[in-house]
C-alpha cells in the first residue's frame, strides 16, 4: 500500500537468494499466552489475492494445530495506520499483524520498541532463503527505524507494485485506442473527456491522488533520487525538476478534466470499485485489486507499466509484524510459515497476487502469469521505488491533505511543494 498502501521481492525462481543475519532475534515466545488462540489483524479484502490465500492458510492452521482457534479480526488500512502505535503500547494488541512497510510505519514501530525481532526466526525457519537478498529493505530496520539494515522486524508472503488499469470495453465503445506510450495516454484521456468521460478514478481522501502525482515524479527521476528521498542519501528539494513537473502537470490533469475536482473527498474503495461498475475507463494503482478485479470486474480489462518511466511504486508487500505484546508468538511465526509455504503461495499467484516463493510453472492464469512477468521486467531493471509517504512519521497525512488543496485549487503547486518541503525536512531524521 500503500503505501500507501502496498507494500522487492519476486517469485522464488526469480529472486533466490539468502541474507548474513547480523544480530541474533527477540528471545521473548510470548509464553504468557494460553497456546490456543492466534489473534490475527490483517486489512484484504476477502476476494482479493491476498485475501483469498490467508483464509486457505487460517484453515491449513487450524487443520495443523488441533484445538488451536484463530480469532481473525478484519480491519481497515486506515484503522491500523492510525490506531497501531496505541494498540499494540496495551494488552489489547493481536499475536500477528499486517502492517506497512517504510520508515514511517514499522520503521516507526520497531524504533518504539512495538515490535517483536524476527532476526532469529528468520535464521531458523528459512524465512531469509525464502525471500532473497531484496527484501532487506523493507524487513530490515536499523535502531533509528531506517529500513535496509539491522533486525528483521517483518515478513511478507508477496510483493506488489502499481500499474495501469484499464477497461478495454470502454476503449472500444468509444472508439478510442489502447495506449502503448505516454503520449497515447493522454491523447487517450483528451479523447474520453471528449465524449464527456472522466477518463482516470482517483481517491483525493486517500493514497491513489499522491500515488498518481508520485508516479509523475518517478518518470523524471532515477535511482538516486529515489534513494535521497526514500533512505535520506542525499538532498530532497521539493522544487527540482521532478517534483515541479509532477504538480504541474497533476494540476494540469484536474484542470483538464481528466480528474474530477470531486474527487478531493473520494475513498480508494470508491475509487476501485468505479473502475469495477465501468465508469471510469483507468485506473493508476497497485496489484493489490487485481485479483478482485479478476473476480468482480464483468467487463474486459486488461494493465500496462506507467509508459515512458523505468520506475513505478512498488517493494515487498505489506509486513506480517509480530507486537512485543503479543501472547502467543510461537503460534504467530507458525502462520508466517504456512503463507510462505508452496500451497498458498501458487494459490495467492493464481489468484491475481504476486507470490515470493511460488513454483513457476504452477501459476497457470494468464492474466497472473502477465501481472508476474510484468513485476520481473520491473525488478530486472531495478525499478521499484517504494511509496511517497514513507519518508517521514505523518507523512502520509499531509501528502493527502496537501494533494487535496491541489486537486480543489485552493493550492497553488508552489505552495503545494512548499508545504511538502516543511514537513519533509521536519520529519526525516538528520543523518
Amino acid at each position: 500500500m500503500l503505501t500507501a498502501r502496498r507494500r522487492v521481492v519476486a517469485t522464488a525462481v526469480i529472486l533466490a537468494g539468502s541474507l548474513l543475519l547480523t544480530s541474533c532475534g527477540d528471545s521473548d515466545s510470548g509464553s504468557g499466552g494460553d497456546g490456543k488462540t492466534l489473534r490475527l489483524w490483517h486489512y484484504e479484502a476477502p476476494n482479493s489475492a491476498m485475501g483469498v490465500a490467508w483464509t486457505e492458510a487460517i484453515k491449513e492452521f487450524e487443520a495443523k494445530h488441533p484445538g488451536v482457534e484463530v480469532k481473525f479480526e478484519e480491519k481497515s488500512f486506515e484503522q491500523i495506520q492510525k490506531t497501531a502505535p496505541m494498540v499494540l503500547n496495551s494488552s489489547d494488541a493481536p499475536d500477528l499483524m499486517e502492517y506497512n512497510k517504510g520508515n514511517a510505519t514499522a520503521g516507526l514501530l520497531s524504533k518504539q520498541g512495538l515490535l517483536t525481532d524476527l532476526s532469529a526466526e528468520a535464521d531458523k525457519r528459512g524465512w531469509d532463503d525464502k525471500l532473497g537478498a531484496g527484501v532487506r529493505t523493507t524487513s530490515t530496520y536499523d535502531e533509528n527505524g531506517v529500513m535496509g539494515s539491522g533486525n528483521w522486524y517483518g515478513v511478507p508472503n508477496y510483493a506488489e507494485y502499481t500499474m495501469v488499469f484499464y477497461n478495454k470495453d470502454l476503449f472500444e465503445k468509444y472508439g478510442i485506442a489502447e495506449p502503448t506510450s505516454f503520449d497515447e495516454l493522454t491523447a487517450a484521456m483528451d479523447a474520453f473527456v471528449a465524449k464527456g468521460v472522466t477518463p482516470l478514478a482517483n481517491a483525493g481522501a486517500e493514497y491513489i491522488a499522491h500515488q498518481y502525482l508520485y508516479q509523475l515524479a518517478l518518470s523524471r527521476a532515477d535511482r538516486s533520487w529515489v534513494d535521497a528521498y526514500e533512505l535520506y542519501q542525499g538532498e530532497t528539494d521539493f522544487h527540482d525538476a521532478a517534483w515541479t513537473y509532477a504538480a504541474d502537470t497533476f494540476a494540469d490533469w484536474v484542470d483538464k478534466g481528466y480528474i474530477a475536482k470531486t474527487s478531493s473527498g473520494t475513498k480508494a474503495e470508491a475509487a476501485g470499485v468505479s473502475f469495477i461498475r465501468g465508469d471510469a475507463p483507468i485506473l493508476f494503482s497497485g496489484s493489490w485489486w487485481y485479483g478482485r478485479f479478476q473476480d468482480e470486474a464483468e467487463f474486459d480489462w486488461s494493465t500496462f507499466l506507467w509508459p515512458g518511466s523505468d520506475l513505478t511504486l512498488g517493494s515487498g508487500g505489506n509486513l506480517w509484524v509480530v507486537p512485543k505484546n503479543a501472547s502467543n508468538k510461537e503460534l504467530a511465526y507458525d502462520f508466517i510459515d504456512i503463507t510462505l509455504s508452496k500451497g498458498i503461495q501458487n494459490l495467492l499467484g493464481n489468484k491475481g497476487g504476486v507470490p515470493v516463493a511460488a513454483d513457476a510453472g504452477a501459476i497457470t492464469d494468464p492474466r497472473s502469469k502477465k501481472l508476474i512477468e510484468d513485476f520481473n521486467t520491473l525488478s530486472d531493471r531495478d525499478g521499484l521505488a517504494f511509496y511517497p509517504d514513507w519518508p517521514a512519521p505523518g507523512f502520509y497525512d499531509v501528502l493527502v491533505s496537501e494533494t487535496q488543496k491541489l486537486i480543489t485549487g485552493s493550492a497553488s503547486t508552489d505552495a503545494y511543494l512548499d508545504a511538502l518541503q516543511e514537513a519533509y525536512d521536519k520529519g526525516v531524521p538528520k543523518r
